[in-house]
């Protein structure tokens, strides 16, 4: 089979750069050669190349110095290792830094070409999934401050996508604190509505009264004090959205004027006798349920059905935990930035705790706890004391056990607290298989043998009949063998 793909081969001695070039040329890949490390350098930032092999022991610039630079340059880029001087240091050294693989010379062909073919295909992969990603980014990009990666989250960004462009009035459901504005912002943005007007209407925080002038404006003498002819929010929100807040809470004589609007797109001003016409998106969120409202007579059954077209729940933050190590990364970037510091690094027992709180403020109350240790923390680590002691001292739960996307994930993006769930969650989709569950991990796999050891993750006996080769596992039992 013919290989594709463009190899860089840095090399100071002429002679294996020849050899490598007829190795490689003869299966299909392009090759591009470099006598020094400064010279490979510059190749690499001009050119688009799948693969590096670099020599360790080169004069003036070595091995492990253009690794370094070459990390800066593209660190997704696969670098393999060659040298004559067989170290482990150098190689513990080299495969730190971020190398793909370590050979030593003389090597055999049939090696080189099979780590490098491993190599090429990450290189492809990581390029799929940075490509899937910005698709993903590309889907959402218009509400990036909803933050998670959840099976549930992913739900309410689908359901966003899918309700964004119609006209039609939606319901935003959840407890307080779990963005239902941002939800709301975030379907405004994504229809054909968004380059008008976003108007929030605080429903709870204003008498009835003030809340209808607030809402459709008066006219000159309508009440004490209505000096001047006003309009309201309706006005400002035509050919745009508009977001009534906990919903709930408004009385029944403004939830008739409101049906009244949603029916027949029209209102009249407090005091006044015109009618005005407007076209007006309603988005509508609650922290109570309405329906039990609806059945004790404080809200009215036509307008919860009005408001019921389209409904999209946020849950709360206690169910969908596996989100709070991206919610945590967002709001220290965010923070830091606000406040000129640089991005603290969490501790994984820092992390623990964060996991195992039940967040009875959600998302709200998990930012206002990463935004006080980002202004408190001294130095750039945030250990346990800088949790308020309110979330370290209630009772812990079980950490939730992480699900493995379909595509896999680099375990170097994950938290050191989370390795060993990951580890599993990846042989358990990889039905035992260590080398696919390394491939879903984006690690080679002497690399998850090792993670597998250091974690003490109990090995399991072959199934039966499984044929020689075949690392396929039982469950393990209480026994050990």
């Amino acid at each position: 089979m013919r290989r594709q793909g463009t190899i860089l081969v840095i090399d100071d001695e002429e002679i294996m750069r020849e050899i490598l070039e007829t190795l490689l040329t003869r299966e299909g890949y392009r090759v591009r050669l470099a006598a020094s490390g400064p010279e490979g350098l510059e190749v690499a930032r001009s050119t688009p190349i799948d693969a590096v092999i670099v020599d360790v022991m080169m004069p003036g610039m070595d091995g492990l110095q253009v690794l370094d630079a070459i990390r800066d340059i593209d660190d997704e880029l696969p670098v393999l290792m060659i040298t004559a001087f067989a170290s482990m240091e150098t190689a513990v050294t080299a495969m730190k830094k971020g190398a793909f693989d370590y050979i030593t010379k003389p090597f055999k062909n049939d090696e080189v070409l099979v780590v490098l073919n491993n190599a090429v295909e990450r290189r492809r992969l990581v390029a799929e999934n940075l490509t899937l990603k910005q698709n993903l980014q590309a889907r959402y990009h218009k509400f990036a401050n909803i933050i998670g990666g959840s099976p549930q989250m992913k739900q309410v960004f689908d359901l966003i996508i899918q309700a964004a462009p119609s006209r039609s009035t939606i319901l935003i459901t959840g407890e307080s604190g779990t963005g239902k504005e941002l939800v709301a912002r975030a379907i405004h943005s994504n229809s054909a509505r968004s380059d008008k007007s976003f108007v929030t209407v605080n429903s709870g925080n204003l008498p009835p009264d003030l809340l209808e002038s607030t809402l459709f404006g008066h006219v000159k003498g309508a009440f004490t004090g209505a000096v001047y002819p006003k309009k309201g929010l309706f006005d400002l929100a035509d050919k745009g959205s508009i977001f009534f807040d906990e919903i709930g809470n408004i009385s029944g004589e403004t939830q008739a004027k409101l049906l009244r609007v949603m029916q027949e797109r029209e209102f009249m001003r407090l005091g006044g006798m015109e009618t005005i016409k407007v076209d007006v998106r309603i988005i509508a969120a609650t922290n109570v349920d309405l329906k039990q409202e609806m059945e004790e007579g404080r809200f009215r059954e036509d307008l919860f059905y009005r408001l019921h077209v389209i409904a999209i729940h946020l849950p709360p933050l206690r169910d969908r935990k596996s989100d709070i190590p991206l919610l945590v990364q967002h709001f220290l970037k965010k923070y830091a930035e606000e406040n000129e510091r640089p991005v603290l690094e969490v501790l994984p027992e820092t992390l623990d705790l964060l996991m195992e709180h039940d967040w009875p403020g959600n998302v709200r109350e998990l930012e206002n706890v990463i935004e006080r240790a980002v202004v408190l923390t001294p130095g750039r680590t945030m250990g346990p004391d800088m949790i308020p002691e309110h979330v370290r001292r209630l009772p812990r739960t079980v950490v939730p056990q992480v699900a493995l996307p379909p595509e896999g994930i680099s375990l170097k993006d994950v938290t050191a607290a989370y390795e060993r769930q990951w580890i599993e969650s990846a042989l358990e989709a990889a039905g035992g298989v260590q080398k696919r569950a390394a491939e879903l991990l984006h690690i080679k796999p002497t690399t998850l043998n090792e993670m597998i050891k250091r974690y003490d993750i109990r090995p399991r006996r072959k199934k039966a009949g499984a044929p020689d080769g075949d690392d396929r596992l039982e469950p393990a039992t209480s026994d050990v063998e």
